[in-house]
């Protein structure tokens, strides 16, 4: 985490001003209320891809966002809290959520809500473009909850807290892959059925570890499955196990992977100046000619034109 801020170091007179001037920009818009001389509170940030993290601790308060909030900062994210500590309330529509220590709760950013932190409350709150979301949960309700108890959830809250506490150590190349990794978990922690069993949980973290090793350590050319499955804290057997289930094995998903990152560069028009050949070996390829030949088995197409292709079609967005 990045950005820092504590009303510790605020005279108590422009206490309020100053924590609703930070958490403005650190969240949105809104209205605040609170006693100055009982309020105090932290905010700490950071970024990793198109997420934003914020640590959140602070006294009893009251959070309101109205309409004419929503249309003067236009931010139209979602908005995922998992409860630290503390209790608050939260109303939004037709919704109604009391949220208690170990719970998980998603709201529309884009909608007016207000919340009543009851007591001394810790957050740790992850905003997100509403695409990001919606292409893996559809167009969802405007909060639904879930709890850290259940296998699923907890896997995701996990997950969450120790990326904001490695963030500042995470590779540039890493960031893309461990933010799709972290939106993946937040939208199974959604859809997870309550009946889920407790092995499937076990089963379900080891292959999420496995896959965020995977992805970190792409850039390696000289990576091989052992270091992976021991990044992961499991056996290559067990590694290849779980990933037969999606059919596939650690190398067939490290070449997937590989080359879906490639695809991805290749299509960025703020990467067009650089070459297939860097854009591959960035991606842990080695041989131009191997790499080539696997992308058109990939993609039916070559390097050269996805990306010709790709940029055409940018340029004919823009010009319309």
């Amino acid at each position: 985490m990045t950005t820092a801020f504590s009303t510790n170091d605020v005279d108590p007179r422009d206490r309020i001003s100053y924590w609703v001037d930070v958490a403005s920009k650190m969240f949105f818009n809104h209205r605040f209320n609170a006693t100055a001389r009982e309020f105090g509170g932290t905010l700490e940030s950071g970024t990793l891809d198109t997420l934003r993290f914020v640590e959140c601790g602070c006294g009893p308060c009251e959070v309101t966002r109205t309409r004419r909030d929503i249309n003067q900062d236009g931010i139209d994210d979602y908005l995922l809290c998992i409860r630290l500590k503390g209790r608050s309330e939260l109303v939004q529509g037709d919704h109604r959520i009391m949220i208690e220590p170990g719970m998980m709760v998603l709201q529309d950013a884009g909608q007016p809500m207000r919340a009543r932190y009851l007591e001394q409350s810790a957050s740790l709150f992850v905003s997100m473009p509403r695409g990001v979301i919606e292409t893996r949960l559809g167009r969802t309700a405007s909060v639904r909850a879930t709890t850290s108890c259940r296998p699923v959830p907890g896997i995701a809250a996990e997950f969450l807290r120790l990326l904001t506490s490695r963030m500042k150590a995470i590779d540039v190349s890493a960031r893309n892959p461990l933010a799709e990794q972290a939106v993946d978990l937040i939208a199974m922690a959604f859809n997870a059925g309550d009946d889920m069993p407790a092995p499937t949980s076990v089963r379900a973290g080891a292959l999420v570890r496995l896959k965020a090793a995977i992805d970190a350590r792409l850039s390696d050319s000289s990576l091989k499955p052992a270091q992976v499955a021991a990044a992961a804290g499991i056996s290559v057997r067990y590694a290849n196990a779980l990933l037969a289930e999606e059919g596939t094995s650690i190398e067939r998903y490290m070449m997937h992977r590989r080359l879906h990152y490639c695809r991805q560069s290749l299509e960025d028009p703020m990467q067009a100046r650089r070459t297939v050949s860097e854009i591959a070996f960035s991606w842990g390829f080695s041989d131009l000619s191997h790499f080539s030949r696997r992308f058109r088995s990939e993609f039916a197409v070559t390097p050269s034109e996805c990306r010709r292709r790709a940029l055409a079609a940018h340029c004919e967005a823009i010009s319309i």
